[in-house]
């Protein structure tokens, strides 16, 4: 076979004709899975014997550092590439350089080019955010982007999570899970060596890797017990010399370059060859490496503690006489020799280095071990250092670690007695805490940051602290004092001419009258976000889109929001501004929501469901709901986790949609005292604020039988809870939302009205809310009540979306489009597209044959009752 490797025919096909596709532009994404020793990296060496004539490949490696490299795998590639991207990878402090660099490199050589990345499981952060950048792109790329991965390595919080979320959006994604090799297969390779390859199977579970050490130790007639066995048996079998050189390069975790060779085995060259000979390295001109990390790994976790800690200050030794050694390097091997001078001589410039690259998880893990002997610093230093670690911990998501490093930073700046930079960090203390999801923390330090900073005289970081305030008291709905403390923010901003300042104190007061009910709100909002666009502040512009978003969606005014949704998340993927982006996924799961596209609300959410307490707070509320409403389990689950976090927020528009989604569940369920349980304690601070959660939270009170009294609002929730559903139901469709207008129009007294909301419901696979509806009816004396669809037919058949599946069931029931259209509250030219989509995935030139290939796949109602 192609490579000398079995059983692989499959992959390698399918990974060229990836290659050709992408040649003629359809770029796309090869995932390589399986256990270490499976034949990932076999698969990738076989590759140049089936890519098409031309293609170029480019090969990228990650390292198992203790902290990786930052852009090692794309550092890997110097050599091979143009100018403008080995510079920018040299250079590595804009990460957009390296980012648009990278694309041009393979959007402008020669067509395909195969970009592989090996072991992506072990990459920085700063390559996860290159390769990012790239799969957002590579629809249109004339690239093939092979990723080759551990998925055994890679759980619910692994940083791969997030890149691997993002192929949902990809086109084309090839995924390539790697098989252990079959008993036949073992028995061909075994049939050269005096073993029992039954005995050999049931050792290595048929893992590639596995077999061929086993095989190659097994010259005595005996099959080895393990693997590290059969490793270390071909290394007693080398004479001493070379066992000391592969024990001395088994301590660098990665390929070892050629002056590093030189520098620690100055006279290794016949034991480099005998380690070749042996099967145990891959000597180049540039570069020495074992065979395999397993290998590497067997030999080094074989030394004695001693033994290694000797190994790893020979390379430390050797990396700091290096010019431009990588200072990361440098520190992994001065923390394996306990040498903490080293770490921390050298240390807070690797974390420096890593923040330029865009790598903060990296920049986190050593400023993490410098701060272990954070008494080889003065008070001033300590500071710096813990300011710069809640930053890069702030940054990657660690709450805690942000907390706790930034609060030890203020304690030192007390005892230094600098009021300006104890103000400064007060106010950064107070925005940790909110975010890690702790209102009364952030209230706590924002209170003395403003104490502390009016004493200063720095006007500047007064603006900040006051503008810091000015949100806190919007998000915990004070919106009078809010607009006090933003007003004066705004004063010190003009006068410091600082827009960064202004367009932030523009922001929470917009949002402040907004929230209230004030329409000048919104106006400054938008200017808000004007001021940050001109300056180029793309922090502040994602946040003035997110909260004019957040507004719009509150208002029920859905196409309006979907018109900033789309140039904010463009913008935010752009910048790559990772929390703003995810943050923005998670209205748009809101926005679908809304407008009853579940699978497409679904798809956002879950992109929030695992980040910062905001995001992930409305994330798993609208994944509880959606289960809720489907009358799938895990919902009440989700949303005691949404309440967690609702709470330690203090914010109505957190626990507002959790207290109405529980109501709800409560409701679905014939539990009336849940409703009140649920709902009455928020609705109650809702009421007093003039809140726009209050229509909701009311509604449902008034579901469980409490008199709600009227809030002065035309909200369509406060219509229903009046009894006037006919309004509600007009105003619930012309805002978009199906599942709701379904809702209100049954409450009707009418059995036309009710037959009308259940066909809607029952399309959307609203299974709790259409049994209710039913169940009226059947109380109201209808004889003839439609049964709902079969379960089977719930499970996407024939390939259809959610919202087709709804467009079917409705086609099946004999509307026309424009019925259809009046029933999902969408427009006819969008009826139009579902049926033509519709028909073209039944394959079915007619609705004639289109009922009957529903029939064939149990798609129409089962009948009547």
């Amino acid at each position: 076979m192609d490579g000398g490797i079995l059983e692989r025919d499959l992959e390698l096909q399918r990974l060229a004709a990836a290659a050709r596709d992408a040649a003629d532009g359809a770029g796309c994404v090869a995932l390589v899975v399986g256990e270490a020793g499976i034949g990932k990296s076999s698969l990738v060496r076989a590759l140049p014997g089936v890519l098409p004539r031309g293609a170029r490949l480019l090969v990228g490696y990650c390292d198992d550092l203790a902290t990786g490299r930052p852009l090692g795998p794309l550092r890997d590639l110097a050599g091979g590439v143009g100018a403008e991207l080995a510079r920018a990878l040299r250079d590595a402090g804009d990460r957009y350089r390296v980012h648009e660099a990278l694309y041009a490199e393979l959007a402008g050589g020669p067509r395909p080019a195969v970009l592989v990345v090996e072991d992506v499981h072990w990459a920085d952060e700063a390559s996860l955010d290159a390769l990012r950048y790239l799969v957002r792109r590579v629809d249109g790329l004339p690239a093939a982007i092979v990723l080759t991965y551990r998925d055994d390595q890679v759980g619910r919080g692994h940083p791969l999570r997030q890149l691997l979320g993002l192929l949902s959006g990809v086109a084309r994604v090839h995924r390539l899970p790697l098989a252990p090799l079959s008993p036949g297969a073992v028995r061909a390779l075994s049939a050269t060596a005096d073993l029992d390859a039954a005995q050999v199977y049931a050792v290595t579970s048929g893992n590639p890797f596995f077999v061929a050490e086993v095989i190659a130790a097994g010259d005595t007639g005996q099959v080895p017990p393990t693997v590290v066995d059969a490793v270390l048996g071909r290394l007693r079998g080398l004479d001493d010399a070379a066992r000391d050189a592969l024990e001395q390069l088994a301590v660098v975790p990665s390929a070892v370059e050629r002056p590093l060779v030189e520098a620690l085995l100055p006279d290794g060259d016949s034991a480099l060859a005998a380690g070749e000979q042996g099967g145990l390295l891959v000597v180049a001109v540039d570069r020495v490496a074992f065979r395999h990390e397993i290998i590497r790994r067997a030999v080094a976790d074989s030394l004695p503690a001693a033994r290694r800690i000797a190994l790893d200050r020979a390379v430390l030794s050797a990396l700091v006489t290096t010019p431009g050694a990588d200072r990361s390097r440098i520190v992994h091997h001065a923390a394996a020799a306990g040498d903490t001078g080293a770490v921390t001589r050298f240390g807070p410039g690797a974390a420096r280095d890593a923040a330029r690259a865009g790598a903060h998880r990296e920049a986190a893990a050593h400023l993490r071990l410098v701060l272990r002997h954070r008494h080889r610093f003065g008070p001033a230093e300590q500071a710096d250092l813990l300011e710069q670690f809640a930053v890069e911990s702030y940054t990657i998501g660690d709450a805690r670690a942000a907390v706790t490093a930034q609060r030890d930073a203020v304690g030192v700046r007390r005892e230094l007695g600098d009021l300006r930079a104890l103000g400064a960090d007060l106010r950064w203390l107070s925005r940790i805490h909110w975010w890690a999801g702790d209102a009364a923390a952030a209230q706590a330090a924002a209170r003395e940051a403003l104490t502390v900073l009016e004493q200063a005289g720095d006007k500047r970081l007064l603006a900040l602290a006051l503008s810091n305030t000015a949100q806190l008291r919007m998000l915990s709905d004070a919106y009078a004092q809010a607009v006090e403390y933003g007003e004066r923010a705004l004063a010190l901003a003009r006068e410091a001419g600082d827009t960064a300042i202004l367009a932030h104190a523009l922001n929470n007061v917009g949002s402040a009258r907004w929230r209230s009910g004030d329409p000048s709100g919104q106006r400054q909002l938008e200017e808000s976000l004007r001021v940050a666009l001109a300056a180029g502040e793309v922090e502040h512009a994602c946040r003035a889109y997110a909260n004019i978003v957040w507004s719009l969606l509150d208002d029920l005014r859905l196409a309006e929001a979907d018109r900033y949704l789309t140039p904010a998340t463009e913008l935010a993927d752009r910048a790559e501004h990772l929390g703003f982006l995810t943050y923005l996924q998670v209205e748009r799961a809101l926005h679908r929501f809304a407008a009853g596209d579940w699978a497409a609300a679904e798809r956002c959410a879950l992109l929030g469901a695992d980040v910062f307490p905001p995001a992930r707070c409305p994330a798993l509320t609208v994944l509880a709901r959606i289960r809720i409403r489907r009358g799938h389990p895990g919902g009440g689950e989700l949303l005691d986790e949404a309440w967690r976090i609702a709470v330690g927020t203090r914010e109505l528009q957190r626990t507002g949609p959790v207290a109405a989604a529980r109501a709800e569940a409560a409701w679905l369920r014939g539990d009336r005292a849940g409703v009140v349980a649920a709902a009455a304690q928020v609705y109650a601070r809702a009421r007093r604020l003039s809140a726009p959660q209050r229509a909701e939270l009311g509604y449902w009170l008034s579901r469980a039988g409490r008199t709600v009294p009227p809030d002065g609002s035309c909200h369509p929730y406060a219509l229903q809870a009046a009894g006037q559903w006919d309004k509600a139901a007009r105003l619930w469709r012309e805002a978009g939302c199906p599942y709701e207008h379904a809702a209100a129009l049954a409450q009707s007294p009418d059995p036309a009205d009710k037959v009308g909301a259940l066909s809607a419901l029952d399309a959307m696979g609203a299974v709790p809310l259409a049994r209710l509806v039913r169940a009226e009816l059947r109380a109201l004396g209808v004889r003839r009540v439609p049964r709902g669809p079969h379960a089977a037919t719930r499970h996407n058949p024939a390939g259809l979306t959610d919202r087709q599946l709804q467009v079917t069931r409705l086609l099946l029931a004999g509307l026309t489009n424009p019925e259809i259209a009046d029933r999902l509250v969408v427009s006819v030219r969008t009826v139009d597209h579902h049926v033509s989509a519709v028909l073209e995935k039944l394959d079915a030139p007619t609705r004639r044959r289109a009922a009957a290939r529903a029939r064939e796949l149990g798609l129409l109602p089962g009948g009547e009752t």
